[in-house]
């Protein structure tokens, strides 16, 4: 039989952080990742990634909002006359696309990313949420399934043992 190489790539932190997770599960806590936690994915998270960061931001939440597209489309409203005048087809085919399409659409395109991605993370924690209190509901029933845990099966198995030493005993009626 052919013995199974490992295909997939992972960092040394994340197989320990695996193993870790394999040889105790009940001590594996979830964590929550949301879009926010990606920043420091894209620049680090030194001086000059956390400034790239902020600028970054900074600039998209300015050119991502629909008072952005209307200012852009007033621009390009602006040079409209004068590419009419032009009487050339390919200048309105260049107006269109470089002018209004660009300017226009980018802080549109932007606003809807900024929405789907609001979305994604309140469905993450929506279901990291419902996960955890799965989790927890697992973690009681198998407490509950302990032989040592009081109000599980340490009860049954206590009153089990009782009943067997109350039929075992001296005296006991014989049925």
């Amino acid at each position: 039989m052919e013995q199974h190489k490992e295909r997939r790539t992972s960092t040394p932190e994340h197989r320990a952080a695996y193993a870790a997770a394999k040889a105790a599960p009940m001590a594996h806590k979830p964590k929550l990742i949301t879009s926010v936690h990606g920043r420091l994915l894209i620049h680090g998270a030194g001086a000059i990634g956390q400034f790239n960061n902020a600028l970054a931001v900074l600039i998209t939440r300015s050119v991502g909002t629909m008072w952005a597209a209307y200012v852009f489309a007033l621009i390009a409203f602006y040079s409209l006359p004068s590419t009419i005048k032009a009487h050339s087809g390919t200048v309105l085919v260049l107006w269109i696309s470089s002018e209004f399409l660009q300017l226009v659409l980018l802080p549109i395109i932007i606003v809807g990313q900024n929405i789907q991605s609001r979305a994604a993370d309140a469905r993450a924690t929506k279901t990291f949420e419902d996960v955890e209190d799965a989790r927890k509901k697992i973690e009681h029933a198998i407490s509950l399934l302990d032989v040592h845990t009081e109000g599980g099966l340490h009860d049954a198995v206590a009153m089990i043992i009782d009943a067997v030493n109350a039929k075992s005993a001296p005296g006991a009626p014989a049925t």
